[in-house]
């Protein structure tokens, strides 16, 4: 199943500041990366996924920064790249209430066609084109729009675990 689709915009979704936990304006450089990943993992943690998914949460995040990076601006070090991470509630189709987070990152690089957006076939064996496949596999909404002159990736994933475990 392909959970990536062409996102609409919702009333309460991408441009409304509520249960935003983390908003980061940052420069397209490839050295910053590693200070995202470190405030991702630690968000993430706090807000009680396992380590697991802490893993693929931030790996997933540091997959799109990459593309955004090498694909959007093609590797200029100075284009500016916004991050928003949100706290949300949603009812997934058949199950309970689930909480999560809503990552959301636009850049102002040229338009992307979204049917171009995939990754190499798995079973060809070479360094690089997976990014996709991983931010696919790791996360449980993955949408693409293009909006008001920016490209705007929407991840969510939605916390498998109990925050708190009262069980010793």
């Amino acid at each position: 199943m392909d959970k990536t689709r062409n996102a609409q915009p919702n009333a309460a979704g991408a441009h409304s500041g509520e249960g935003l936990l983390l908003r980061l304006e940052l420069r397209s450089d490839p050295s910053l990366l590693c200070a995202v990943r470190g405030a991702v993992e630690r968000l993430t943690e706090g807000f009680g996924f396992s380590a697991e998914e802490c893993r693929a949460v931030t790996r997933a995040v540091d997959e799109a920064l990459t593309n955004i990076i090498r694909h959007s601006y093609q590797g200029a070090p100075d284009r500016p790249i916004e991050l928003k991470i949100r706290a949300m509630r949603q009812l997934p189709a058949g199950s309970a209430a689930a909480e999560g987070l809503e990552i959301l990152l636009s850049d102002h690089g040229p338009a992307i066609d979204p049917t171009t957006m995939c990754g190499r076939e798995l079973n060809d064996v070479k360094p690089g084109g997976l990014g996709l496949h991983f931010i696919k596999q790791s996360m449980d909404i993955v949408e693409f729009q293009r909006a008001d002159g920016a490209n705007c990736l929407r991840l969510v994933k939605f916390v498998r675990t109990p925050k708190h475990s009262s069980q010793l």
